[in-house]
């Protein structure tokens, strides 16, 4: 069973277990005091690879990205505008 923080009308907290079917409090059991249950942000952890772009790029995935953006990859090779002659041509 979870733990729920809740903030009485004085400003002060107070925890208490209670189960997900459970409506929340709306009253201090101890108290008597009108209470709100405080939500905390969820801590996010990102185990593994693959999360980070510089972690799982491999090289045919990164040339397709880059040409996509607009860069050149550097293992493409410069081609001349002149045609290469090939020996049957010259004969």
């Amino acid at each position: 069973m979870p733990v729920y923080t809740y903030r009485r009308e004085d400003g002060t907290t107070f925890d208490i277990r209670q189960s997900f079917l459970e409506e929340p409090l709306t009253v201090d059991p101890v108290t008597g005091q009108k209470v709100q249950r405080v939500v905390h942000p969820a801590g996010i952890i990102f185990k593994g690879s693959g999360f980070y772009v510089n972690d799982s790029k491999n090289a045919s995935r990164s040339s397709v990205n880059n040409t996509a953006n607009g860069h050149k990859d550097k293992t493409e090779t410069k081609t001349d505008s002149k045609p290469a002659v090939t020996q049957a041509a010259a004969d």
